[in-house]
């Protein structure tokens, strides 16, 4: 990526909290129109490296530029950058609209401009219905959408967004994804911070995958899932009850590994037995299986091959090189 086409450049950015260096030398870009998903255990640094965009904080070494300007100096460019924390940030007795109405003064958005301003951003995150209910009695769902609208009261050019569906429900998700979609396509540029396989499939452009503090992998999505997609299909095993030592044991040898709760297994390692025949050789050994499925590898693959290549059979280093546009 051309650093003059990027919206946000990153270079090097290193930062340290009470000792640790909990982002180290962070090189990315993100183009306008273009929603770029950053993933990563907790305590990765997703959270520091979008405050250091947000202009919430300084690097310790490094630059953080939005539009060619330092967002921690320059207060004019903060205003076109809107920053929604994975706390709700809201005042519960007020209305919505009363909300939005404070955040705009907060934003030092002219009283005059304000009304039509609220207007837009209940528009766009389809609000106008509860625009006159108490924040505090919506529901979690409503709530995050608030949220969301909150920071687009100035109509930011740039959007941060850290686990913006964390604890809601399939509706409210797909309510928050259509104001990610429409705010991508009026040309804002989207950084968002989940732990959301599925979301990232649907919404990222591109992906970047931290790891004590540093971009591990880092690169367009459609690019890195055809090249993951050349290899053969993952295996996956569900399981009727949670398996036993011996259960346990059997799964392992045959190249599987627990991926959610213990009830879903994936092959970690190619070849073996298909179909029905893996099925009969796992049930023989007592593995009390449902189904066996064919999926192709997706975001969750790349995720764990960016952070242990050995448990994915991949040969690639740790630190693994940008994927270039």
């Amino acid at each position: 990526m051309a650093p003059d086409d990027a919206l946000v450049q990153v270079r090097g950015a290193t930062l340290a909290y009470r000792g640790r260096r909990v982002v180290e030398a962070v090189d990315c870009d993100l183009r306008a129109g273009e929603t770029l998903a950053l993933l990563g255990p907790n305590g990765a640094g997703k959270t520091s490296l979008m405050r250091l965009v947000a202009g919430r904080l300084p690097p310790e070494a490094g630059a953080v530029r939005i539009g060619g300007a330092d967002p921690y100096r320059d207060r004019d460019i903060r205003r076109h950058i809107g920053w929604v924390p994975q706390e709700i940030a809201l005042y519960p007795r007020l209305s919505v609209s009363e909300n939005l109405d404070v955040f705009a003064q907060l934003s030092g958005i002219a009283r005059r401009e304000r009304p039509a301003l609220a207007r837009a951003a209940l528009d766009l995150a389809d609000l106008a219905d509860v625009a006159r209910r108490p924040v505090g009695l919506l529901s979690g769902g409503y709530q995050r959408r608030v949220n969301i609208a909150a920071s687009l009261i100035g109509r930011p050019r740039l959007v941060l967004l850290d686990e913006p569906t964390q604890g809601v429900d399939l509706a409210a998700r797909a309510a928050i994804h259509a104001v990610l979609a429409r705010l991508r396509a009026e040309g804002a540029a989207i950084l968002i911070a989940t732990h959301d396989f599925a979301e990232v499939e649907r919404l990222a452009d591109r992906i970047a995958v931290m790891a004590d503090g540093r971009l591990v992998q880092e690169g367009r999505l459609p690019d890195l899932l055809a090249r993951l997609r050349t290899a053969a299909p993952e295996h996956e095993v569900a399981l009727a009850d949670l398996p036993d030592a011996a259960a346990e044991a059997a799964l392992h040898r045959a190249g599987f590994a627990p991926v959610d709760t213990g009830f879903t297994w994936r092959a970690t390692r190619q070849g073996g037995l298909e179909g029905v025949a893996l099925l009969a050789a796992l049930r023989a050994q007592g593995v009390p299986v449902s189904e066996v499925r064919i999926r192709a590898p997706g975001v969750e693959t790349l995720y764990r091959a960016a952070l242990d290549p050995a448990s994915t059979g991949q040969t690639q280093p740790r630190i693994i090189a940008r994927v270039p546009s």
